[in-house]
């Protein structure tokens, strides 16, 4: 009778046991759903935050960046008008140009205006005569993750090289430009770009790339420069 009870309570004992397991599991369930549920919440905050942040951070740039192309667009020798900025000369505007692009680059680097600000440094130093700095500046805006940014700065190292006499340099960067156009730097002006660099030493190819442009971009202002431009190149000999 004895071992008849053990059996029976032996029994009971592995049904609270299982039914123990049972409880521990769904307790256990609970709260891993609650640990995923309060961090989606947190990483939903984190997000709002952050988006709230960017956007705040975006307005502020292209504010203190309207107010830098004011000074780099000012003109220059006259007397300013109510509320217009003037300056005595470039070497005073593009001085004071650089610097105020240059703060906005600094305290907006991961917004488009504040990228779009060393761009327009990069530029305010070529007017300046200081194409170390600019050719810095660009080189690093290269590396940027916003597309048009990059391929701006491409564009005008590019052109520096032409101008300094790296040619070979200026054609692979144009030409990668042509395999890979922007919205801010399309196809046809990179070609028209390359078509000048062919313009004295390869008048050639430089007549293919200005047949080209009017060929695929008909009826069309850069059309139009490549017809004026091909009627100045140097006859063959």
């Amino acid at each position: 009778m004895a071992q008849h009870i053990s059996r029976k309570e032996l029994k009971k004992d592995e049904i609270r046991e299982t039914l123990a397991h049972g409880a521990d599991a769904v307790l256990s369930h609970q709260q891993l759903t609650l640990y995923i549920l309060i961090a989606a919440v947190i990483v939903a905050v984190g997000v709002f935050g952050w988006r709230t942040y960017a956007q705040r951070q975006t307005v502020k740039a292209s504010a203190v960046f309207d107010s830098a192309m004011k000074v780099f667009q000012a003109p220059v020798g006259t007397p300013p008008t109510s509320g217009e900025v003037s300056y005595a000369d470039d070497k005073q505007k593009f001085t004071a140009a650089e610097k105020q692009f240059s703060d906005v680059a600094s305290k907006y680097p991961r917004t488009r205006f504040g990228q779009l600000a060393g761009y327009y440094a990069a530029l305010s130093f070529e007017k300046l005569d200081n194409t170390a700095d600019a050719r810095k500046l660009l080189e690093g805006l290269t590396n940027t993750n916003d597309e048009e940014v990059a391929g701006l700065a491409r564009f005008e190292i590019a052109g520096i090289d032409d101008r300094m006499g790296r040619g070979d340099d200026a054609v692979k960067l144009y030409q990668g430009l042509i395999g890979k156009p922007t919205v801010l730097v399309p196809k046809p002006v990179v070609m028209l770009a390359l078509a000048q660099h062919y313009a004295q030493s390869n008048p050639s190819e430089a007549a293919k790339l200005f047949q080209q442009i009017k060929s695929e971009y008909p009826d069309t202002p850069i059309a139009e420069q490549a017809d004026q431009a091909l009627a100045l190149l140097p006859s063959k000999s």
